[in-house]
C-alpha cells in the first residue's frame, strides 16, 4: 500500500537522492533477520513469528507520520524491514505442513495469490487516499489492517508438533543455523530474478508520473492482478511438469517483457509490460519456492525459506542501489534500468543451465 507514495514522500522531506535506500534499507534489515526469524520458526513455531513479524508492520506504518526528517524516514525504513524478515518466512512454512507434498506447488501458488490481491489492491488505494486525504490518512490505514491480520493469525492452530520454549539463547546462531545448503540452488535462482523486481520497486512511480498516470500505484495494480493470474495455475503446472521447467519458462518470459518494459514510451504501454511481467514472476515464484521445500529437510524448513528470503532481499536491495544509481532521477535513464534488469533475469537461465549439467553428473551447487 505504501510503497509508491513513498519516493515522493522522501522527495517532499528533502531526501530525493536517497531514493534507492527506501527499498534497499527494508530489504537489508529483512536479510539480517531471516537467519533468525527461520530458527524460531523450527523451534517456537510458525504462528509467533508470523504474529512477531506483523507486529513490527502495525508499530512501522504508524509511527512514519512521525518522521519529518530524512534520516528519522531512512531509520523507520530499516526497522520496518523486520516485518517481511519474519512474516514470510513463518508463513511459507505453515503451509509446506499443512498441505499434501503433491500439492505443494498449488499451495504455494495460492499463497502467493492471497499476498497479491493485497499488494494489487494496496498501491492502487494507497495512492487513491493519499490524493483524497493526504499520505498520513495512507499510513494509519495500513497500520490498522496489518493490526486486525493479527486476530487471523491466533486464531490459526499450530503446525509445528516439537515446540520449545523461547529464550534469549535461541537467538544465538551457530554458524549451520544461517543457511541451509540444500536450498542455495533455487536462494540463487531468486537473486537474479528478484533484482529486477528491485528496480521496478524504484524507478516505476517515477516513470508513472513521467507517462502521465496520476496514480502512481495503477502499475502495481496491473502487476500484481497478473501475477495472481498465473499463480492460479502455475504452482499445479510445476507439481505436474516440475519446478526447473516451470522456472525456465518464466525467465525467458520475464527477460522479454522487461525489454518491452524498457522501450515503454506510453502509459499504455508501460501498463501493458507491468501485465507481462507480473505474469511470469507469478509463474517463476511459486515454483522456486516449492523447489527449495522439495529439497529441504522437515526439520529445516523454516532455515530453507529463510535462505531463499535472504536471496530474496539481496536480489531486491542490490537492484534498488544499481537502479537508483543509474536512473539519477533522469528519465532518460529509465531503459538503461529495465534493459540492464532484463540481462541480469537471463543469469539465472544460464545458471539453471550449469546447475541440470551438473546435476545430470552426479555433482551439486
Amino acid at each position: 500500500m505504501i510503497i509508491p507514495e513513498l519516493p515522493q514522500h522522501l522527495t517532499n522531506l528533502g531526501g530525493a537522492e536517497y531514493k534507492g535506500l527506501i527499498i534497499s534499507l527494508f530489504t537489508l534489515t529483512a536479510g539480517i533477520s531471516r537467519p533468525f526469524s527461520g530458527k524460531l520458526t523450527d523451534t517456537i513455531g510458525r504462528i509467533p513469528v508470523m504474529v512477531i513479524g506483523t507486529l513490527f508492520c502495525v508499530m512501522c506504518s504508524f509511527l512514519y507520520p512521525f518522521m519529518t526528517t530524512v534520516y528519522g524516514f531512512l531509520a523507520l525504513r530499516f526497522f520496518h524491514g523486520f516485518s517481511t524478515g519474519f512474516k514470510p518466512t513463518a508463513s511459507s512454512a505453515y503451509v509446506a505442513d499443512v498441505v499434501p507434498v503433491h500439492r505443494r506447488g498449488e499451495a504455494i501458488g495460492i499463497m502467493g495469490v492471497s499476498f497479491n490481491l493485497g499488494a494489487s489492491l494496496g498501491p492502487a488505494i494507497g495512492s487513491w487516499l493519499t490524493i483524497l486525504y493526504g499520505i498520513n490518512a495512507m499510513f494509519y490505514l495500513s497500520s490498522a489492517i496489518a493490526f486486525v491480520s493479527i486476530f487471523i493469525l491466533l486464531g490459526l492452530k499450530e503446525s509445528l508438533e516439537k515446540r520449545v520454549k523461547f529464550t534469549p539463547k535461541l537467538l544465538i546462531l551457530k554458524k549451520s543455523e544461517f543457511i541451509d545448503f540444500t536450498a542455495i540452488a533455487p536462494a540463487l535462482v531468486v537473486v537474479f530474478i528478484y533484482f529486477c523486481f528491485g528496480g521496478i520497486l524504484t524507478i516505476i512511480p517515477d516513470q508513472s508520473v513521467f507517462l502521465g498516470l496520476e496514480n502512481k500505484g495503477i502499475f502495481f495494480t496491473y502487476f500484481t492482478a497478473f501475477s495472481i493470474l498465473s499463480r492460479l495455475f502455475a504452482g499445479k503446472a510445476s507439481d505436474r511438469l516440475g519446478r526447473v521447467i516451470v522456472i525456465r519458462f518464466a525467465i525467458i518470459g520475464l527477460a522479454l517483457s522487461l525489454m518491452l518494459l524498457a522501450f515503454a514510451h506510453t502509459s499504455f504501454v508501460l501498463l501493458a509490460a507491468g501485465c507481462c511481467v507480473g505474469f511470469f514472476t507469478g509463474v517463476a515464484a511459486p515454483s522456486v519456492f516449492a523447489w527449495a521445500i522439495d529439497r529441504s529437510a522437515v526439520e529445516n524448513r523454516g532455515k530453507a525459506m529463510a535462505t531463499v528470503y535472504i536471496a530474496l532481499e539481496i536480489g531486491i536491495g542490490i537492484g534498488s542501489l544499481v537502479s537508483a544509481w543509474i536512473y539519477q532521477n533522469d528519465p532518460a535513464n529509465f531503459w538503461k534500468v529495465m534493459s540492464l534488469s532484463s540481462t541480469v533475469s537471463v543469469f539465472s537461465l544460464l545458471y539453471l543451465m550449469l546447475w541440470n549439467n551438473r546435476r545430470k553428473k552426479g555433482l551439486t551447487i
